[in-house]
């Protein structure tokens, strides 16, 4: 088969093919087609996936950011409920500091010893309290910590204050059950405790108690708290107040011209129980006074004098 070129610079030429080259080149010109569709199939899906790419890249990144700012929100609000809990901690110390103040007061206004109500445990949490305060950051570790050994004080401290507050409670109560001071305001004393000459017999014997001689009708007071046991005539006594104090006491008063009181009454330091006449086996108005601790007679003198 003959090819016929045509060219300016030329002119007309005839190109002569073989049937192989011929064949060649008919594969050739059918492939061109093929050729151009496949690279204008990449032209087009190229710029597809280039365009995806950094929509999705952006959209993490911008979900990244978003998951960081919420981390560092939640870190920021947990350390400022941390502070909370610090600052509330270190005034919890400052207040177990008073209370140790408080309770040594007490301790030595009540005159007990020191050693038995030691208020110097170091302090739970470590360091003074303003540093505490001023701390920015703690783990959250170390503030735990320091809330177990807080708890463990308060505990320790509140033992020990209802320790001395027990103390305190049984001295005022044996302090105002101990009979002390005078049971009449005026007076003077008439007759002693131990052997005497009987006023009646003239014989030696043995007076458990005091008189105290006093115009009739004056008020006769308890000189210690305690409960009426006795509030009626007796042999001997004639109208007779008796009041158990406890820790053993009794305190007697005998030859009244009327008492005030009844059996089964509280009474009160200081309270009038009776008032002095000379009832019973007397020689004149005046009062009889004794004191017994544990069933024996004591010399009454020794607790007025204490209270002086």
């Amino acid at each position: 088969m003959n090819i016929i070129i045509v060219s300016r610079s030329i002119g007309t030429r005839s190109l002569a093919l073989s049937p192989v080259a011929w064949g060649v080149l008919t594969l050739l010109l059918l492939a061109l087609p093929f050729t151009f569709g496949l690279m204008l199939a990449q032209g087009l899906a190229q710029p597809q996936v280039v365009g995806v790419e950094p929509t999705i890249i952006a959209e993490l990144q911008q979900s990244l950011n978003e998951q960081r700012q919420l981390v560092t929100h939640l870190r920021e609000e947990a350390q400022q409920r941390l502070e909370v809990v610090a600052l509330r901690l270190g005034r919890l110390q400052a207040q177990i500091g008073r209370l140790d103040a408080m309770g040594y007061q007490l301790v030595d206004i009540a005159a007990l010893n020191r050693d038995e109500f030691d208020f110097t445990t170091p302090p739970a949490i470590g360091g003074p309290h303003t540093d505490l305060l001023t701390q920015r950051e703690l783990p959250l570790s170390d503030l735990l910590g320091q809330m177990a050994k807080l708890e463990w004080l308060l505990e320790d401290r509140g033992r020990k204050l209802e320790m001395l507050q027990l103390t305190l409670q049984q001295q005022q109560v044996s302090e105002l059950t101990l009979p002390s001071g005078r049971p009449l305001k005026g007076g003077y004393l008439s007759s002693r405790y131990g052997y005497r000459t009987d006023p009646f017999t003239g014989k030696p014997d043995f007076h458990h108690g005091i008189d105290l001689a006093a115009e009739e009708g004056s008020e006769i007071m308890a000189v210690a708290s305690g409960v009426v046991t006795w509030a009626g005539e007796r042999s001997g006594y004639g109208y007779l107040v008796e009041i158990a104090h406890g820790n053993g006491y009794v305190t007697r008063y005998g030859h009244n011209r009327d008492n005030r009181v009844k059996t089964g009454d509280v009474v009160n330091r200081g309270e009038t129980i009776a008032t002095v006449g000379s009832t019973g086996r007397s020689t004149g108005p005046h009062l009889h006074f004794e004191v017994v601790k544990g069933g024996r007679s004591q010399n009454p003198l020794q607790f007025m004098t204490a209270a002086n």
